[in-house]
């Protein structure tokens, strides 16, 4: 296997216009199209989920990480991030002209993956999910993490940030001065900030969670089922987010999906646990 080579940000962002506004995203490496979609919380971007995974996925595909409008990178398209996500998902694929392409999702992002296919049965290849999806059945919901993520939504202080950081890791060494000062820049800057309240704010969260019981619309973990993606989950076993419980109704229902657990991780599997992933990650991309 070739060095990699450390992707630089500028160089690999592009724009999208899009009805709804600009979408924006990285692309890095040649080959079938990879769509990589980051999760929620202060701070977050596509490129600071994966940008450490572009230097040997961009090795074998076209990566493509979206940013999520609402998330302080591209334009925001008003609303519920969490409900806008899907439609910008759609938006970005069909403006880039792919016809079917492999995702990888991080938390929230695989569920827009899974959201994804089952509106547009056959167009994602293969699937990759990082924590996030299913619901809880053993451990209590809402998880650690995101009990700490809305008290940081509600009073952004650097204290209830690193208390945040340190839920998403086994780690505590990953969680360096520079991550908390990348992460409390935009985490803090008004406009994500606004943002993240319409989904993390307490009132807000226990609205979104109370239509969801009164919707007619079943929810996603009960029409996993009708997923046709090849699918791989991937879990930290250390997961203080989406505790790794979450994970037995996807890994039964899904049709075609295996499990994959890292031990001594945590939420964020694709860096705490960097080479076990990409060496799992690729081998069941690149499988026949």
């Amino acid at each position: 296997m070739t060095d990699q080579v450390i992707p630089d940000y500028d160089a690999t962002m592009r724009e999208l216009q899009t009805d709804n506004g600009v979408l924006r995203y990285h692309e890095y490496g040649d080959g079938p199209p990879l769509v990589l979609l980051h999760g929620s919380g202060p701070g977050v971007s596509g490129w600071r989920n994966y940008r450490g995974n572009l230097g040997l996925f961009g090795q074998h595909f076209r990566c493509l990480v979206l940013e999520f409008p609402g998330f302080g990178v591209s334009d925001d398209w008003g609303g519920h991030p969490m409900v806008t996500a899907l439609s910008a998902m759609e938006a970005f694929v069909d403006g880039l002209g792919l016809d079917t392409f492999d995702v990888i999702g991080n938390s929230m992002g695989g569920g827009v993956g899974i959201g994804y296919d089952l509106a547009h049965p056959g167009r994602i290849r293969r699937l990759v999910t990082i924590g996030g999806i299913g619901r809880n059945i053993f451990s209590p919901g809402p998880g650690e993490g995101i009990k700490l993520l809305q008290e940081f939504t509600e009073n952004p202080t650097r204290e209830s940030l690193v208390q945040w950081l340190h839920s998403m890791v086994y780690n505590p060494a990953v969680v360096t001065d520079e991550l908390i000062e990348e992460r409390w820049a935009l985490g803090t800057d008004p406009g994500a900030l606004e943002s993240a309240r319409r989904m993390y704010g307490k009132a807000a969260f226990a609205a979104m969670i109370k239509g969801m019981e009164a919707s007619d619309v079943p929810p996603q973990w009960a029409q996993m089922h009708k997923v046709k993606a090849k699918t791989l989950l991937t879990w930290g076993r250390d997961d203080r987010v989406s505790p790794l419980d979450m994970a037995l109704i996807p890994m039964r229902v899904i049709p075609n999906a295996e499990l994959h657990v890292f031990p001594n991780c945590g939420h964020w599997a694709m860096i705490e646990a960097k080479a076990d992933f990409e060496r799992t990650v690729l081998g069941f991309l690149r499988e026949a």
